[in-house]
């Protein structure tokens, strides 16, 4: 009976395997590819996964003996690099911002959200890509729109354009608000820190801006922009209830399942720098696969985007993109005015 059992998983798993193989190698292939090339470019490696998949999804007719593997890669993996995510999590962060600064950073966070909604009905974008062109400008990114998209029940192609847009203005933000801050705003260091690291898309934008001013700078907008990544818990808490509360359907899904494995991973994860369950070598190495995976689920998303889709509404969500990413700065510039003194 036992050896019945493992034949029959055996079979299983090879023809589970030889079903996604092809399609998972592409998307392997590419990310490798994607990352090689990150380090001659001024961009992160998932945005030039995204941009990879995306050029190649639409220069060549995606197979449909590749669809498995893509699919496998956009779904499965993405799941695991949204649960090790939580690595990156360490609540003491808390514990070297004062009362006032935290406060500062919950409420921009509000701000740029509610703003997103406010500029996507103006411009007629959709509730979905506004809400992850807000996450993605108040949070972290690319990370922050991976953990919140399948709640909000967003596509392929308004993940897609909501990466590539935040994350091309966080590149740009990254050269000029260092020269904004220093030059046209005088602000000392502990200023500009918390402007850059409360502005800023993504980690390595921060510590590349911050401490191209001086250390004191870089390490203050990285301490900031940690307390940014832990409203992410909050985040996706708060959009689990809302979007649950909003649909009977979605209600009676989670009543009978439960919430998404890999938010409850996402959760459980951000106890183990928090408690130091772990050495921190090994939360570095948590941490570095987290990114990997993640890079490996956006080439896979690319390959399924259509350039039709990005012309249509690409434009507007980068004008909206640079709308909220301006209107967040001028928010953070008026409460360190008012709140951070010299």
């Amino acid at each position: 009976m036992y050896i019945c059992e493992k034949l029959h998983f055996n079979r299983f798993f090879m023809s589970l395997m030889k079903a996604i193989f092809p399609g998972l190698l592409l998307v392997l292939v590419l990310a490798l590819l994607s990352f090689w090339l990150s380090g001659f470019l001024p961009i992160g490696a998932v945005v030039v996964g995204i941009s990879l998949g995306i050029f190649f999804g639409n220069l060549f007719s995606v197979k449909e003996t590749w669809l498995s593997g893509i699919q496998f890669a956009e779904k499965q993996i993405l799941a695991w690099a949204i649960i090790l995510m939580g690595v990156k999590l360490d609540f003491n962060i808390v514990k070297e911002l004062g009362f006032k600064a935290i406060l500062i950073i919950i409420a921009a966070i509000i701000f740029t959200i509610s703003i997103s909604l406010i500029l996507g009905r103006l411009l007629h974008i959709n509730r979905r890509l506004a809400l992850l062109l807000g996450i993605g400008n108040g949070v972290c990114g690319s990370s922050a729109i991976a953990a919140t998209e399948k709640i909000i029940g967003a596509d392929k192609h308004e993940v897609g354009i909501s990466v590539t847009a935040v994350n091309f203005l966080g590149v740009i933000g990254m050269f000029l608000l260092p020269l904004f801050a220093k030059f046209m705003l005088v602000f000392n260091d502990l200023q500009s820190g918390f402007l850059i690291g409360n502005t800023l898309q993504a980690v390595g934008q921060v510590v590349a801006a911050g401490f191209s001013i001086n250390e004191t700078v870089g390490h203050t907008a990285t301490i900031v922009k940690m307390m940014r990544i832990l409203m992410l818990t909050p985040i996706v808490l708060t959009l689990l209830y809302y979007f649950h509360q909003k649909s009977k359907k979605q209600v009676v899904v989670v009543k009978k399942q439960g919430l998404p494995y890999f938010i409850i991973g996402f959760i459980l994860m951000s106890f183990i720098p928090s408690f130091h369950l772990l050495s921190p070598d090994i939360i570095k190495v948590l941490g570095k696969l987290s990114h990997y995976l993640l890079l490996i689920a956006m080439v896979a998303i690319g390959l399924k985007i259509s350039f039709k889709h990005i012309i249509k509404q690409g434009g507007k969500a980068l004008l909206a993109g640079s709308l909220i990413f301006l209107f967040q700065i001028l928010f953070s510039v008026l409460m360190i005015v008012l709140l951070i003194r010299k």
